[in-house]
C-alpha cells in the first residue's frame, strides 16, 4: 500500500518518499504532492500497513517494531514500480525520507543499485545499520544543529565515514533549528526558513541526478 502523486507535467523523474515514525500521515502525503507539483512522480509507501499515530510513545513503539529487512524489500518494490512506470521519462528513481525515513533512505541506497540519488532529512533509527561500502548513489543530508536525536556528532561521524570511502555526499546542518524542522504540521519545531532552503536544495539535487 502507499500514496502515489503524479506530476502535473504528465511525466517526470521519480522519487520514493519515506515516512517519519508517525506513519503515512497527511504531512507525508502533502510532501508527495509537492514533489508532483514540482514535476516528479512520487510514491510514499505505507511501511506500517495502515497504522499511524499522533502519539510519540506509540510512534516509538511502531518504529522499533518495524522489520527493517521487510521495509527495505517494500522500498525496493516501490523503486522497481517507479523505475518502470510509464510516467517516469528518465527511468531514474531517488529516495527521500524524514527522521526514521531518512535513515531508511540511506539504507535503501546502500542496498539497491536502482536508487540513483538519496536525500536524508535528519535521518536516524537505532536498528538501521547501512553498509556504506555498498553505496553507489550520491547523498544529500539535511540536519538540525539542535537535534537531540540525530546529533551533530553523529552527523560528523557519518560524514567522516562517507569521505573515507570516497562516496559522493553533501551535508547541511541548519543552525538554531531542531529535529523535524521541515514538518509544517508541527509548529513547535517547524522552521520555515530552513524548510524552504532544504526544499530548494532537495529539488536541485534530484533534478541534477535524476532528470
Amino acid at each position: 500500500m502507499g500514496y502515489l502523486a503524479t506530476p502535473s507535467t504528465g511525466k517526470g523523474p521519480a522519487v520514493v518518499v519515506i515516512q517519519e515514525w508517525w506513519g503515512l500521515v497527511p504531512h507525508i502525503k502533502s510532501v508527495a504532492d509537492r514533489f508532483a507539483a514540482s514535476g516528479f512522480l512520487a510514491l510514499a509507501p505505507d511501511l506500517y500497513h495502515g497504522k499511524s499515530t499522533q502519539s510519540p510513545d506509540e510512534a516509538g513503539k511502531l518504529m522499533m517494531a518495524l522489520n527493517i529487512e521487510q521495509a527495505e524489500r517494500e522500498l525496493a518494490g516501490g523503486v522497481a514500480y517507479l523505475k518502470s512506470h510509464p510516467q517516469n521519462y528518465t527511468g531514474k528513481v531517488g529516495t527521500v525520507g524524514f527522521c526514521m525515513g531518512g535513515a531508511l533512505s540511506l539504507y535503501a541506497a546502500t542496498k539497491n543499485a536502482n536508487v540513483n540519488a538519496a536525500v536524508i532529512f535528519y535521518g536516524g533509527h537505532p536498528n538501521v545499520k547501512p553498509d556504506l561500502a555498498g553505496l553507489r548513489a550520491p547523498i544529500l543530508g539535511l540536519y538540525a544543529e539542535n537535534d537531540g536525536f540525530v546529533t551533530v556528532t553523529s552527523v560528523r561521524d557519518l560524514e567522516k565515514n562517507l569521505k573515507s570511502l570516497g562516496k559522493k555526499y553533501e551535508f547541511h546542518i541548519y543552525p538554531g533549528v531542531d529535529h523535524a524542522f521541515f514538518n509544517d504540521e508541527r509548529p513547535a519545531v517547524y522552521n520555515p526558513t530552513a524548510a524552504e532552503d532544504a526544499w530548494k536544495r532537495t529539488l536541485k539535487f534530484f533534478n541534477s541526478h535524476l532528470a
